[in-house]
């Protein structure tokens, strides 16, 4: 997915609701797109690539914690976790479990990097670094839940390694593209 297919869909979304959907209907329909986006993504890259590159999950859930405010990533990452867990239900758990952990993660990391809109235009430091972290983190943490507390997949060091670079390089690009898309598409999109 491009960058600038974002804007596209929150303008589409926006001038097909206009103003006979309220906001929290509004919000609800981005969050869906959101999460759908997120599904496809995730279902049809294969693994282990679909875990190592995520940084369309992680854009849109940096763009969806500023769009959409309080717990907007949470709430795409919570749509795009159920929606993948029907679709391996023997893991279920574990992806409804990280799905909301990541978007929890965006949401925090946000707030407590205080992330702010100033003059229409993000602060792309402070975005990038809370997108850094978060992607990190959930990497880290889901990796070894899987591998060292249940025995899932068999440990393997240089999957470690591989997990946490990619993790960490898709957190910093996409905080960047998501700063790109705010600044440039979406910076003057009210919900």
């Amino acid at each position: 997915m491009h960058a600038c297919a974002i804007p596209i869909y929150v303008l589409a979304l926006r001038q097909a609701c206009g103003a006979r959907l309220s906001q929290f209907t509004r919000r609800i329909a981005i969050a869906t797109v959101f999460g759908a986006v997120i599904f496809v993504t995730k279902t049809f890259v294969p693994s282990p690539m679909n875990k190592m590159i995520i940084v369309v999950q992680a854009l849109l859930l940096a763009v969806s914690s500023l769009l959409l405010g309080k717990a907007g990533a949470t709430h795409v990452a919570l749509i795009g976790g159920l929606l993948s867990a029907l679709w391996n239900l023997a893991l279920a758990p574990f992806t409804v479990l990280f799905a909301l952990l990541f978007g929890l993660f965006v949401d925090s990391f946000i707030y407590l990097f205080k992330v702010d809109i100033i003059g229409g235009k993000v602060e792309v430091g402070r975005l990038v670094a809370a997108m850094t972290l978060s992607t990190m983190l959930v990497g880290v943490l889901s990796y070894y839940v899987t591998v060292h507390l249940f025995d899932l997949i068999p440990r393997n060091p240089s999957m470690e390694a591989i997990i946490l670079v990619m993790g960490t390089i898709s957190g910093a690009v996409a905080g960047c593209l998501a700063s790109v898309v705010w600044n440039k598409h979406l910076k003057n999109v009210k919900f």
